[in-house]
């Protein structure tokens, strides 16, 4: 039964953490959802936690969920600030979104320490800098 299920390859769509100025101009950490595909995902689910050791104790942040109805072709969406303090733990993004009638899902991991300006990028369609995790 599950061999007949299709595994969907999820293709151009990537994750990024950009360090820029909030709406109070203060300067933060934003998470931030790419579709780099040439026709838009819907029904957009992204479930986001930290997980891992600091200092020898176990360490969980909140889970939290964002939904997005649509996200159109080439363009990104802020998903949510993230804090200095969870850069030291897996930030986790699950991302689930339908495309075509079918539903894709994918993990992308933000591993211990990876948040950092010494991995900054070039971020597609933002024009700027900051760290990406791309399928």
């Amino acid at each position: 039964m599950l061999k007949d299920i299709p595994e969907l390859k999820v293709e151009d769509v990537a994750f990024a953490v950009v360090r820029k100025a909030g709406e109070d101009q203060e300067e933060g950490w934003y998470v931030y959802l790419i579709n780099m595909q040439d026709q838009p995902i819907e029904g957009v689910l992204v479930t986001s936690n930290g997980y891992g050791k600091i200092d020898d104790y176990d360490r969980k942040s909140s889970t939290l969920r964002h939904f997005l109805d649509v996200l159109p072709a080439k363009s990104y969406a802020l998903i949510e600030p993230i804090v200095e303090d969870v850069f030291m733990l897996s930030n986790e993004y699950w991302l689930s979104f339908y495309k075509n009638g079918s539903i894709y899902d994918k993990r992308f991991i933000f591993l211990p320490g990876t948040i950092s300006e010494e991995n900054f990028a070039n971020i597609p369609l933002m024009k700027t800098r900051g760290v990406l995790i791309k399928s």
